[in-house]
């Protein structure tokens, strides 16, 4: 789940709000309290809506992803499903936010991205959730032990069950790599920035030396910017779980290797997660060469670069490896149905759906036991062809070493790459003084 520049890092959905249903009542937020009543002859009598709301491209639905809403209907068939999804992760949040202070408006589930994880289980937020090692029937002996810690408040409650992680990858368009004339098989392509960001630069060179008209090798210097700043140890907060990003190496070196692509032309200069869906497009259109790629990307190139371009999407082991992303699932206090809620967080957060997800969408799974299951180790992709999936990720997984974050991880990610990369990539403002708005931003909207 992953993902906006903040988001699930995560994950883009289709349009800028996209409503996925499993029955006929659209929703255009987190919903009402309202269940579509009991029927007089029994039929539905006792049947309840759970409502779950998400953000970018979690697998659950019926539409493009696993199919898992209606498969859980059949095995009750007393509940019945909706989720309103988003594409705006830091939006979604800033609303979650203010229906969790009202205590009215939220969903019976909602999920919640890793980098907002360290302020839902503050002082301030704690006591919204219902505790999931006591509600639900989850078994958390199943996940990892990195993703339950993240989810776990100061008094030992557990206020979401893991879904994802995003073990990092590079996802590129072999066609326009042939175009370009750099090689296209995957090993070759690792082999080009193997070890080094530097490479991964210097790669984007010689493809805009060469390019197909109309094309960029990057989508966005603001992806950059999170995947480089993913795969180092030290990102936004320090050991203690302070934010501390002004003095953060991780954060150094993000940037300036995302100033670099700005300024040196090699990218797109798109928004990821925008709502316009202009990043959307230039999937479809094949504008970019490259994407940063944690597993959770993989759902997304599927749908947005669409039929017309599958079997022209490959991946590559990054430069260096890290993990972007990851999200939870949680049930507010608030919601109307909790007990049922909880039990669905727990079945969707399984181990047997972590591998239904995964196969259907790359989301790599947050369980021990999937992680390393012949399932997940031995899958492919239809819409990547031949390539093993399962095992570029899992590898990547293995090395994954959880930074310390804080509590204001998503907000400053989010100033950063949009009030602070992109205006440098779009509007060409000096890196110095992007930087300075990032601080004046941070210093006025954050109390630390």
């Amino acid at each position: 789940m992953r993902t906006s520049s903040s988001r699930r890092g995560r994950r883009a959905a289709i349009a800028a709000v996209a409503v996925v249903v499993t029955g006929t009542t659209l929703l255009t937020g987190c919903g009402s309290d309202e269940d579509d009543g009991a029927g007089k002859d029994g039929q539905g009598a006792g049947k309840i809506t759970l409502r779950v709301g998400t953000f970018g491209s979690f697998g659950y639905d019926n539409k493009t992803g696993a199919k898992l809403y209606a498969e859980y209907e059949r095995l009750h068939p007393n509940i019945k499903i909706e989720e309103s999804n988003v594409s705006d992760g830091q939006k979604y949040w800033d609303t979650l936010k203010l229906r969790l202070t009202q205590n009215s408006g939220v969903a019976d589930i909602q999920a919640v991205e890793v980098g907002y994880i360290a302020e839902a289980t503050g002082t301030a937020m704690a006591n919204k959730w219902v505790d999931l090692s006591k509600e639900g029937g989850a078994n958390l002996g199943a996940f990892l032990d990195w993703k339950v810690k993240q989810a776990t408040t100061a008094d030992g409650k557990v206020i979401g069950l893991g879904t994802d992680i995003g073990p990092m990858a590079i996802c590129y368009n072999k066609e326009l790599f042939a175009k370009a004339k750099l090689p296209t098989a995957r090993e070759e392509v690792a082999r080009l920035w193997a070890g080094d960001w530097s490479k991964f630069l210097a790669t984007g060179e010689r493809y805009k030396a060469a390019a197909p008209a109309g094309t960029a090798f990057h989508d966005s210097a603001s992806g950059l910017f999170n995947a480089v700043v993913s795969s180092d140890p030290v990102q936004y907060a320090n050991a203690s779980g302070e934010l501390d990003w002004e003095n953060s190496p991780g954060v150094k070196k993000a940037w300036e290797t995302a100033v670099k692509a700005a300024q040196g032309g090699l990218t797109a200069k798109l928004r990821q997660f925008d709502e316009k869906g202009t990043w959307n497009a230039a999937f479809k259109n094949s504008k970019f060469a490259t994407v940063a790629c944690p597993s959770w990307m993989t759902g997304i190139i599927k749908d947005q670069a669409g039929p017309a371009n599958q079997g022209k999407w490959d991946i590559a082991a990054p430069p260096v490896a890290g993990n972007w992303g990851g999200a939870f699932l949680a049930v507010p206090k608030a919601g109307k149905h909790t007990k049922e809620a909880a039990e669905l967080a727990a079945w969707l957060t399984a181990p047997a759906q972590h591998a239904k997800v995964f196969a259907v969408n790359g989301n790599m799974p947050s369980s021990k036991d999937t992680l390393l299951s012949a399932a997940v180790q031995e899958a492919k992709l239809p819409y990547f062809g031949d390539t093993p999936v399962g095992k570029i990720f899992s590898s990547a997984a293995v090395g994954i070493h959880p930074a310390v974050i804080s509590r204001y991880d998503g907000q400053v990610k989010t100033f950063l790459t949009d009030n602070g990369i992109l205006d440098i990539e779009q509007r060409g403002t000096d890196p110095a003084k992007a930087w300075e708005n990032v601080k004046k931003l941070v210093d006025d909207k954050i109390d630390h």
